[in-house]
């Protein structure tokens, strides 16, 4: 199997393009926390999986990636939840609707992309990400 081994450059390069899409269109780009299964790719319509809420990324979502990391800068918490649920992944896409990555959510110190205040949503509650990271891997 062959396998590439970006540097760092690049890794930060990706990662940059990635913020570049999440603050696409007009405002700010979007969180959409879900629970259900992840679909198979990000461009995979959402099936029977429920909404929870929808967080609202700062506009630009983040600074410029530095050592293989992009952290997303503060995002606004959603203070009415849509649905009771446990919280299994989310959806970010830019302002337009437009899907930029499907990820892993976790409570606190879970190790998810995104973090949140807890995985336990209930309609009506307020929802906040505590945590926002991505890597790029090194191989």
């Amino acid at each position: 199997m062959a396998n590439i081994r970006p540097a760092l450059a690049l890794r930060n390069a990706q990662l940059d393009a990635v913020n570049t899409l999440i603050n696409g269109g007009s405002g700010a780009g979007t969180c959409k926390i879900y629970s259900g299964t992840i679909p198979a790719t990000a461009d995979t319509a959402i099936g029977s999986q429920t909404l929870l809420a929808t967080l609202t990324f700062t506009d630009p979502a983040a600074g410029a990636a530095s050592a293989s990391t992009l952290t997303f800068s503060a995002i606004t918490q959603d203070s009415s939840a849509d649905a009771t649920g446990t919280a299994t992944w989310a959806r970010v896409a830019d302002s337009s609707g437009a899907t930029v990555f499907d990820c892993t959510v976790t409570a606190t110190g879970g190790g998810g992309v995104i973090e949140l205040n807890t995985t336990s949503i209930v309609s009506g509650g307020s929802v906040s990400i505590t945590g926002g990271t991505l890597t790029a891997p090194t191989s």
